[in-house]
């Protein structure tokens, strides 16, 4: 039972290290190929009470698509209450992962930001500890760093 409880957290954890990894660059090549860049600074040098504000945009814009997919789950249109949650948790880390990423310094300047952000730190890295010998974890970095250098390569010649 334990193992497979650890396989299981293996396999979310790798999960969001691709979400998390992943989305935040893909955020950092829309906001590159879409004139972002300007904004990208601007949020680099922003204040802490700026980068909380930017950061709350998509949460609150993601909010609505979210009640929208339980309301269609409540109502039993299930496929498309599941699809359209996932669509919200894939824009919703896009966003904040990217916007996270370059306002950290400033964010954690809130001492209940830092202690959720110690907090959820310390929970990851124990379950990582975890989980890092399992099968199940070997095989999807394996799997991570093949799409990772795939996608680099794939970016070089676009």
């Amino acid at each position: 039972m334990k193992k497979l409880l650890l396989s299981l957290l293996a396999i979310i954890l790798i999960i969001e290290e691709w979400l998390w990894d992943t989305l935040s660059a893909v955020g950092h090549f829309l906001a590159c190929h879409l004139g972002f860049a300007r904004f990208e600074q601007w949020l680099l040098k922003s204040s802490p009470y700026q980068a909380l504000f930017a950061i709350s945009v998509p949460i609150l814009l993601i909010t609505p698509i979210n009640i929208t997919a339980f309301w269609l789950l409540g109502n039993g249109l299930i496929v498309q209450g599941i699809a359209l949650e996932i669509v919200a948790k894939l824009l919703g880390t896009l966003f904040v992962a990217h916007f996270f990423t370059l306002t950290k310094k400033q964010l954690l300047t809130f001492r209940l930001l830092a202690w959720i952000y110690n907090t959820v730190s310390y929970w990851l890295r124990w379950a990582h500890e975890r989980v890092i010998e399992t099968e199940v974890y070997r095989w999807a970095k394996k799997i991570k760093t093949h799409v990772k250098a795939t996608m680099a390569t794939w970016l070089k010649k676009n």
